[in-house]
């Protein structure tokens, strides 16, 4: 009976696996598709003619490395201010007592149910107002803002797992609480920082809605997102070129998930297990 159950999860397991990489396969496989298959009222889940006209027509454009390097900074720019000011935020409300502790923390919770979308319009006026609007400035402080409830809520987990005599024990060793919050508590909890950032990274990396809000005339700020509508023609949509702007979109998301791998299942198992 053990055996047939586990058979019975690994053949789920495995069916979820494929019908999640599907969608990614067919991604790749149209960006190497020639125009003739993508366009053909047969598709078939393979290619025997593989092309690299669809990346050459990426590639080829003229602003697509600027582009690239604006999204790669907003995304560092957010995993990295918003991983310091979560770790902390989730320690002060985690070692320290100080009124309206637990309203501050439900109201965490509350800016999590708000729909992104809700927000747009007031955050144009107020970007506006700033006048961030055409900056990299526009698409940070947004996603900073909408990353932080969700990272002090999970890292408020690990920090809480850290023995309160582990930190007692440091300050009769002489240490300050700066050292400890740095030197000793930071590496105990990186294991949760780094699940934290590689949501805040894809959320950041993946942004198309602020993209097209907030940046309107300055084109030279806009992100990767942004460089597919070049190929979207409601007319005559480049289907290769959009497919083929995508895969190179997938790919650093890919390198950092496989660079924090390890330290995020470990992350991800001490938010669980909290």
């Amino acid at each position: 009976m053990t055996r047939s159950r586990r058979w019975l999860s690994d053949a789920a397991a495995l069916l979820v696996a494929v019908v999640v990489a599907f969608p990614l396969y067919w991604m790749v496989l149209s960006a190497f598709k020639p125009a003739g298959e993508i366009e053909s009222g047969e598709p078939r889940p393979w290619t025997l003619t593989p092309s690299l006209d669809s990346f050459r027509r990426v590639f080829g454009q003229q602003e697509f490395g600027r582009y690239f390097l604006n999204s790669l900074v907003v995304a560092c720019a957010v995993v990295i201010v918003s991983g310091v000011i979560a770790f902390l935020a989730a320690t002060a409300v985690t070692r320290f007592r100080f009124r309206f502790r637990t309203t501050l923390l439900i109201m965490f919770l509350v800016a999590q149910m708000v729909p992104v979308e809700a927000l747009t319009i007031p955050l144009f006026f107020l970007m506006r107002d700033f006048g961030q609007l055409n900056t990299l400035g526009s698409l940070i402080l947004p996603h900073i803002a909408f990353s932080l409830p969700f990272a002090i809520w999970m890292l408020r987990g690990f920090v809480k797992a850290v023995p309160e005599a582990l930190e007692e024990a440091a300050y009769l060793d002489g240490a300050s609480r700066t050292r400890f919050l740095w030197q000793i508590l930071f590496p105990l909890v990186l294991p949760g920082l780094v699940a934290t950032s590689v949501f805040s990274f894809i959320s950041a990396w993946n942004d198309f809605l602020f993209a097209k809000s907030f940046i309107i005339s300055d084109t030279s700020q806009s992100t990767l997102p942004m460089a597919l509508l070049v190929f979207y023609k409601p007319d005559d949509p480049d289907w290769g070129g959009v497919m083929a702007g995508s895969t190179v979109m997938t790919i650093p998301v890919l390198v950092f998930f496989v660079l924090v791998q390890r330290r995020l299942v470990s992350g991800l198992g001490g938010a669980v297990k909290d």
